[in-house]
């Protein structure tokens, strides 16, 4: 992509509505640009950011054995009374009615619906284990939006939905969840630590929160250090096998929020110099809430002995547009975002540090045309802008490789290779720079 026919509105001042760096970096940015309190539209550079965390999410969840289907944004009231929650849920939840007269919601979750379409379609434990998931937008009515994506009220979610015979397959599909949710955080360059939660609405006694350890959380946060060292597991994990001795390793250490933390066993379990005790960014969250929904729903199969009985089920949600956020609130600078390559909207940006060079726009053009065709996401800075103005843009953004062609170094056959996560540069030929990026 050239950068003088795309569109990146960047801000030199930053919003004074703009409490965290997260949001101040999104808007300055020109990665969103809000439209009512807690609700954003996604401009170019936002949504290929975002697209890429959907694909590393759905990579995952597909390679755990989950499968994708749409829901609708809006749901039936109706659903929602079948299992007792449309009145418990609260002002969160947006009320609508059409012009019939039924009555609506903006779907915050999808549990009823999804249970819905099971006990139509599903009659006998022979169709089980199934995992069945969506990602979509959601809706909550926050009465304080605030920190842009972090707290909105409008949010991309990936939420998922198990359905099993009983509840030891059904903690075996909380398992595989818990399992892909490690890959898919460390995926996009997080440190991402399972902590046992509260499980508020959705219901269930069992729940861990995915927790990236930020001074900007919105939970309050215990902790064993040791849980920050632990193996993340690998592409070849196998799904169909026994995945406790992982799950066992990760939720032996103490890791608690701060809703369920037991102040006298964190004292006693865990020594004095390995206790954290801070705050932390939710980015996803489990949970097994056992027949909850299919006793209400009337979700039954057919088990070996031919008898009814219900299905126990999980639910398992990522903050997919969140996710933008708590990425850059752990990875940045003074000078802007320090995008993992995983989810980078770019992976290199070329700066043409002298604009009407015949030299270094040939160079560059060679250098743009060759990685393009190797299908490497370039953005090419070629417009008049002055080398500052390019550097601020180029580390505002955070392309994480930047390729600086100017006279001084053509002229002894060099360019420049800058690495956005530490600063590092080298100078190499055009070729030697191409090489680094299997072009």
């Amino acid at each position: 992509m050239r950068l003088s026919r795309f569109f990146l509105p960047i801000l030199k001042e930053t919003p004074k509505e703009a409490e965290i760096v997260s949001h101040r970096l999104m808007l300055r940015a020109g990665m969103m640009r809000q439209e009512a309190a807690g609700i954003y539209s996604w401009l170019p550079l936002g949504i290929r950011v975002l697209k890429n965390i959907e694909r590393i999410v759905r990579e995952e969840q597909n390679r755990a054995g989950a499968i994708e289907v749409l829901m609708p944004t809006l749901q039936l009231a109706d659903l929602w009374r079948e299992s007792g929650r449309y009145d418990a849920y609260g002002p969160e939840m947006l009320r609508i009615q059409d012009r019939h007269k039924r009555e609506l919601l903006y779907g915050p979750t999808n549990e009823e619906m999804i249970t819905a379409i099971f006990r139509t379609y599903v009659k006998s434990y022979r169709s089980l284990p199934l995992n069945l998931y969506h990602i979509q937008w959601k809706f909550r009515d926050e009465q304080r939006p605030r920190f842009g994506v972090m707290r909105g009220r409008e949010f991309l979610m990936k939420d998922a939905y198990s359905f099993d015979v009983d509840e030891a397959a059904a903690r075996r599909s909380y398992n595989r969840m818990f399992v892909a949710y490690l890959r898919t955080f460390a995926r996009m360059g997080l440190k991402a630590i399972p902590m046992r939660a509260e499980t508020g609405p959705i219901g269930g006694d069992l729940s861990h929160e995915f927790i990236v350890l930020a001074e900007t959380g919105e939970s309050g946060v215990y902790c064993n250090s040791d849980v920050l060292d632990l193996p993340i597991p690998g592409e070849d994990v196998d799904y169909d096998g026994d995945l406790t001795p992982i799950v066992k390793q990760w939720t032996q250490p103490y890791a608690a929020t701060e809703d369920v933390h037991d102040a006298a066993r964190f004292d006693s379990e865990v020594p004095a110099d390995k206790r954290i005790h801070t705050r932390g960014i939710e980015v996803g969250q489990i949970f097994y809430f056992g027949t909850k929904y299919s006793d209400a729903m009337k979700a039954m199969v057919a088990g070996p002995d031919g008898a009814e009985k219900p299905i126990h089920g999980g639910s398992y949600g990522v903050g997919v547009s969140r996710l933008v956020g708590a990425i850059i609130e752990a990875c940045h600078d003074e000078n802007g975002i320090k995008w993992p390559e995983s989810i980078a909207p770019f992976r290199v940006a070329i700066l043409n540090l002298k604009q009407d060079a015949a030299e270094t726009g040939a160079a560059c053009e060679d250098l743009y045309g060759k990685l393009s065709a190797q299908g490497i996401d370039v953005l090419y800075d070629d417009t008049d802008q002055r080398p500052g103005g390019k550097f601020a843009t180029a580390d505002l953004i955070g392309i994480p490789w930047q390729i600086l062609v100017g006279p001084k170094g053509l002229a002894e056959g060099k360019v420049e290779l800058k690495r956005r996560a530490d600063g590092s540069r080298e100078l190499l030929t055009p070729a030697e720079a191409l090489a680094r990026f299997g072009a």
